[in-house]
């Protein structure tokens, strides 16, 4: 109980409403480390979750035609300053099915921290996921989360998820999320990134649109100041007629910080589409002499600007 306080009380800090882990309409689970402190399924929606030695493994349904009318909860975190946490999550939303998940990942104290986040999800027909995912990572930067996503988007079916990590220390993150969308599927994929210190941040997205009419976009912001470096690579590859996909990312540089994007686009029908743009500099001139002109310091006039693209 100890520890499902202490977790609860990380989450809140993260942003999180800890009074839906009340609520028996809300599916929730919660993971401190690599123990089940307590999950929650609800009509039409399983959630379970199973220990093993060194990780956690978690599946995730939505039967056919069920629209889940609360978000599902998900908590991740270790409480301690050191530790390993590997999940595996395998997530099948089935035809016609919806629902939104929001998941906290809180690391409020790490000196020594892995976490690993190995998952698929597989949308079947006319299926609709929203995925919100925001982690918190103290102020130590003593951390490393290594998330690997693999996503099947079905015909008429979409996905959209949002990874947001903009408070406190980044550590090490290494993204890498792939997914492929069917006939007239949808992809949607964002990233807000702040790193400060010694930070280093990678992102790998990739979209393969091989249905006709499938639609993909990959969307990056990251801010980086002091010492912390980004590296960006984003990719969609359209091979259908009427397939279209925008790869959209913007990078701020600070201090001595380095930053990289690689859009990476490949068209295989005559009647597919994929556009780009990426732009990497520092905060705009104009904008920072606007601020600093109305009373605010330099620091606190570069914070205002890049905590407005983050949002």
């Amino acid at each position: 109980m100890r520890d499902y306080r202490m977790m609860v009380k990380a989450y809140e800090e993260a942003g999180g409403t800890p009074s839906i882990f009340k609520d028996p309409k809300t599916a929730h689970l919660v993971v401190n480390q690599n123990s089940v402190l307590g999950s929650r399924s609800t009509d039409g929606l399983t959630l379970a979750a199973r220990e093993k030695e060194g990780g956690i493994d978690v599946d995730l349904r939505v039967d056919e035609g069920i629209r889940v009318a609360n978000p599902v909860h998900l908590c991740f975190g270790i409480l301690p300053k050191e530790g390993r946490q590997e999940i595996k999550l395998n997530a099948l939303i089935k035809n016609g099915a919806e629902t939104t998940i929001l998941a906290h990942c809180v690391f409020p104290n790490p000196l020594k921290v892995q976490h690993i986040m190995d998952a698929t999800y597989v949308l079947e027909d006319r299926a609709a996921l929203k995925y919100e995912e925001v982690h918190y990572h103290g102020l130590t930067g003593g951390i490393e989360v290594i998330p690997r996503t693999r996503i099947r988007v079905g015909k008429h079916a979409s996905i959209r998820t949002n990874f947001t990590l903009i408070r406190g220390r980044v550590g090490r993150l290494d993204i890498d999320y792939q997914a492929e969308a069917d006939e007239n599927g949808i992809i949607e994929m964002v990233a807000k990134v702040y790193g400060h210190g010694e930070d280093e941040i990678r992102i790998r997205e990739s979209g393969r649109l091989f249905g006709r009419g499938a639609r993909g976009l990959i969307k990056s912001r990251i801010a980086v100041r002091e010492m912390a470096q980004s590296e960006v690579i984003s990719e969609i590859a359209a091979s259908a007629p009427d397939a279209r996909g925008h790869v959209d990312c913007v990078e701020v540089v600070q201090g001595e910080a380095k930053a990289k994007a690689v859009p990476l686009v490949s068209v295989l029908h005559e009647n597919a589409q994929v556009t780009h743009e990426a732009a990497i500099g520092r905060v705009n001139q104009k904008e920072l002499e606007t601020l600093m002109s109305r009373g605010l310091k330099e620091e606190e006039a570069v914070e205002l600007i890049i905590g407005g693209m983050l949002k």
